[in-house]
């Protein structure tokens, strides 16, 4: 199968982590390593204040802590270097361990040696974390010890030691991730990929460069796995030929014999000569259209893994909105606030104004530049918003100018999330909505996006409080 490698003997290695970082995966694959047997330095280019909370919880382990720089002589001297997936593959520390003898590896491909289950592994621009959730909370209704990690801010690694011979696993994975399975010739034994639009360019030299990391999901698949993509979009379906995986299709129903389909508003799956109705479209619990697409590579991912009908139709109708995705934070005076933070890429945005198109929306967006061409964006925005109102960063100058020549209302950029969450509350009118849906990055004023989301919820919360105190609630 595509994932199946030998895991490596740690003990008494000299393992260089790279990038400690502030969410649990820098943190999880350092405690793993530790409980290996490994002898593990941590390197870190912020200082040890910027990564405090991280820092903290390694206080009680063997860890070398070279924190604020990067030393050559430890990456010199390291007999294995395990890269953040924020680092680029080019980078010249990289370049000088491979010199030097290492062999580079990431928390993914430390896990995909280790982990003694087949893996369904999804990926995509937009729907990764809303398909996987939503797969996962299927195979739990069959399975309910399923273990869910990834690019999610859980660490697949500490996940580990609860996973059996019967466990299901469930990872999202990012094209960086991807990256570092590439590598070492990985892919899981079921992928899937939602869809593929502009993102990341600051990072890929092209959007080309781009697609081919997002083919990894497959492209190291053998005859006995499974590749599950979506027809209904060009750009995911040209990746269904690169591996030897049985391609599945997933979208609008084409007669297939084979896929999880939208046939009229019933959500179907074929399979083996037979065809199961899940549910019908109105039934799924979780806003937007785009979500019809997410349900079914869920369906056919957790049904190709094991899981049933039943399962599936159970899983899909418990389902919750993911955090920091479409998700309502507060009804303030008739006005909702939704966070939908994760939506760092135009199509998420699009997707976004889809889901309240009927309805008056104030949207706050822009952040950090990610190389991606605003210009599109911002003309649908202008037919979609009533105002815009802009957070600061290095891809908010352009996306002013490109919202201003398409006729938007614009203000900003604002220094925080409360000034834009104010600015924004004193535009609506009840009924309407407030929408955190960048379209940007987060650096500058924000650690990620999920501090920029949590940020957004605390200043919704502020003002929730403000207007109860002021009505005497």
């Amino acid at each position: 199968m595509g994932e199946r490698s030998t895991p490596l003997d740690l003990r008494g290695k000299r393992v260089l982590v790279m990038g400690l970082g502030t969410r649990s995966g820098g943190l999880g694959v350092t405690r793993w390593l530790v409980a290996q047997g490994a002898e593990v330095t941590v390197t870190d280019l912020r200082p040890a204040d910027a990564l405090r909370p991280s820092v903290d919880a390694l206080a009680d382990l063997p860890v070398r802590l070279v924190l604020g720089e990067h030393r050559r002589e430890d990456f010199e001297q390291a007999e294995i270097v395990v890269r953040n997936p924020a680092v680029p593959l080019d980078s010249p520390w990289l370049a000088l361990a491979r010199d030097a003898g290492a062999r580079i590896e990431m928390e993914m491909s430390l896990f995909f040696r280790a982990c003694p289950v087949p893996i369904i592994g999804v990926t995509g621009t937009k729907g990764k974390t809303t398909t996987a959730t939503l797969c996962a909370e299927i195979l739990r209704a069959w399975r309910p010890d399923t273990v869910l990690a990834g690019n999610l801010g859980r660490s697949a690694l500490e996940a580990l030691p609860s996973i059996t011979p019967e466990t299901v696993v469930v990872l999202e994975l990012s094209s960086w991730q991807l990256e570092g399975l590439a590598e070492h010739g990985m892919s899981p034994h079921i992928a899937v990929l939602t869809m593929i639009s502009e993102d990341h360019l600051d990072r890929y030299p092209s959007m080309e460069a781009y697609i081919e990391a997002k083919c990894h999901i497959a492209r190291f698949q053998g005859p006995g796995d499974w590749f599950v993509v979506n027809r209904a979009e060009p750009r995911a379906w040209s990746c269904c030929r690169v591996g030897a995986g049985t391609v599945v299709p997933f979208g609008p129903d084409t007669g297939d014999s084979i896929g999880a389909f939208l046939a009229g508003d019933r959500l179907v799956w074929r399979f083996a000569g037979q065809e199961h109705e899940i549910c019908r479209r109105d039934e799924l619990p979780l806003p937007g259209d785009h979500v019809v697409a997410n349900a079914l590579a869920a369906i056919a991912a957790a049904c190709l893994r094991g899981a049933g009908p039943e399962h599936a139709r159970e899983g899909l109708l418990r389902a919750r909105p993911v955090p920091h995705r479409l998700e309502l934070v507060a009804t303030v005076k008739g006005v909702d606030f939704i966070n939908d933070t994760a939506a760092t890429a135009p199509a998420a945005v699009q997707a976004a104004l889809a889901t309240y198109r009927h309805r008056p929306v104030i949207l706050i967006a822009g952040g950090a530049d990610k190389g991606v061409d605003l210009y599109p964006l911002a003309r649908e925005i202008a037919t979609a918003v009533r105002a815009v109102v802009l957070l600061a960063g290095t891809a908010t100058p352009a996306l002013h100018d490109a919202l201003r020549e398409a006729g938007a209302v614009v203000y900003g950029p604002c220094r925080s999330m409360e000034e834009a969450v104010n600015l924004a509350t004193g535009l609506a009118r009840p009924g309407d909505v407030v929408l955190l849906s960048p379209g940007c990055a987060s650096f500058g004023l924000f650690r990620d996006e999920f501090h920029r989301g949590e940020s957004f919820r605390e200043a919704v919360r502020r003002l929730a409080a403000s207007v109860a105190s002021e009505e005497g609630v």
